[in-house]
């Protein structure tokens, strides 16, 4: 038994001398081995031959199944006349006699029933379809059988993810989050003073590329002249909690948002040590003045980090923009959009918190194939006559190749 336990512990000490030497010190110092890259390049060619596999065994199904839309109801293609005058070629012709007849209350009740179950902004609410399936039971193209090639590639597919990669990330993870509650909560017994805050900027930093890489996440960054600037606001989309993972690892922001409870408030208040971040609760009337003054404060000191407000308030699924919140921008300052768009061939981003608590949804990030983004930083922009919220909603959904801008209001 002593022999199993010294084998079990040298084991684990040779994977822990791995994952720290390869992985997490190339990462603090935000290099890469390439590993990643070589990964990624072999993923996207099995996806490709996968996908060329499904279509080459859907065109040989005698009775091919239709391609169902997004949503749960199959809508015309065609405009509501044509429907109406489809409808009324098909009726007896005792009806047919007017322009309204009492029949076609019917199709209007019926398009009326349909918009309510089935709204454009609830559908922002739910994970986006995918165009090919890209052998993760969890997406809405669940696994069905293609052929054995196919079946196999799964099946590895399913190892590799849970079996290796699943096992090095929480690994990454828990030595990130770990680092994260040690640095801040040492960060924040020092004075204040330049020292501090330069330890806080570099405790955060390496942290979040040392999460960022138990995602295997693959970030492209454009326009980096646009970076975001002390004294400034950062308002971006929001999907989900890892967008702070992704934004923050190119760069140190003062964190603004709702107080949460489990894994995700113990990391707040950790966070709270070494950094003038700004937590607040939603419900309480007063602490949105108190947070309004803070925000107007921090926006003032132009040696400050960069405010980040997901003005969005809520996570949606990347496939539109919601119509911003209007408080964000009345804070005054120097407003940097940032619109960021993720890859859902590769693993679906978007948290439905609704269904999936903080460590359930960890836990299939951690399992995807990747976590594939592109963030872009846009011109900064300041309050004129024009609502600056609508300006940046649209360069944000114009950016990011999001078909719609949703309002909230």
């Amino acid at each position: 038994m002593d022999d199993a336990w010294d084998m079990a512990y040298s084991l684990f000490k040779v994977w822990l001398s791995i994952v720290v030497g390869l992985i997490v010190v190339p990462a603090m110092f935000g290099l890469s081995l390439g590993v990643t890259d070589v990964y990624m390049k072999i993923l996207v060619k099995i996806l490709e031959w996968a996908t060329l596999r499904i279509q080459r065994g859907q065109r040989d199904q005698p009775s091919p199944t239709a391609q169902l839309p997004n949503g749960i109801i199959q809508r015309d293609d065609g405009s509501m006349a044509e429907e109406i005058g489809e409808l009324r070629r098909n009726w007896p012709q005792s009806l047919t006699g007017g322009d309204f007849t009492l029949c076609d209350a019917f199709y209007f009740c019926r398009k009326g029933i349909e918009t309510i179950v089935e709204d454009q902004v609830t559908q922002r609410f739910t994970s986006e379809e995918l165009v090919s399936w890209n052998l993760l039971t969890r997406t809405n193209n669940n696994f069905c059988y293609i052929s054995v090639r196919v079946t196999i590639i799964w099946g590895l597919g399913v190892f590799i993810r849970y079996c290796v990669l699943a096992p090095l990330r929480i690994t990454l993870a828990v030595i990130g989050l770990s680092w994260l509650v040690i640095g801040t909560t040492l960060v924040g017994l020092l004075p204040n003073s330049k020292v501090k805050d330069w330890l806080s900027d570099l405790v955060h930093l390496t942290c979040y590329r040392i999460c960022a890489k138990g995602l295997s996440a693959v970030i492209h960054y454009h326009n980096k002249q646009n970076k975001p600037k002390k004294g400034g606001i950062c308002v971006a989309n929001h999907t989900s909690p890892i967008d702070i993972v992704i934004l923050a690892n190119d760069g140190c922001y003062a964190m603004v948002g709702q107080v949460h409870g489990g894994l995700m408030g113990v990391i707040q208040r950790s966070m709270l040590r070494s950094c003038p971040h700004v937590w607040f609760e939603r419900s309480e009337m007063k602490d949105r003045h108190a947070v309004a003054k803070r925000l107007r404060d921090h926006v003032a000191d132009k040696t400050k980090l960069p405010i980040l407000i997901f003005p969005e308030g809520t996570c949606i699924n990347n496939t539109s923009v919601m119509m911003f919140k209007k408080g964000s921008f009345e804070i005054g300052g120097t407003i940097y959009p940032v619109a960021i768009k993720y890859d859902p061939q590769f693993g679906d981003a978007f948290w439905n918190s609704a269904k999936y608590n903080m460590v359930s949804y960890l836990l299939r990030m951690m399992t995807s194939w990747a976590i594939v983004c592109n963030v872009w930083y846009l011109p900064p922009m300041t309050r004129e006559p024009l609502n600056i919220r609508t300006r940046s909603v649209v360069r944000l959904n114009r950016k990011g190749r999001m078909p719609s801008i949703l309002p909230t209001e």
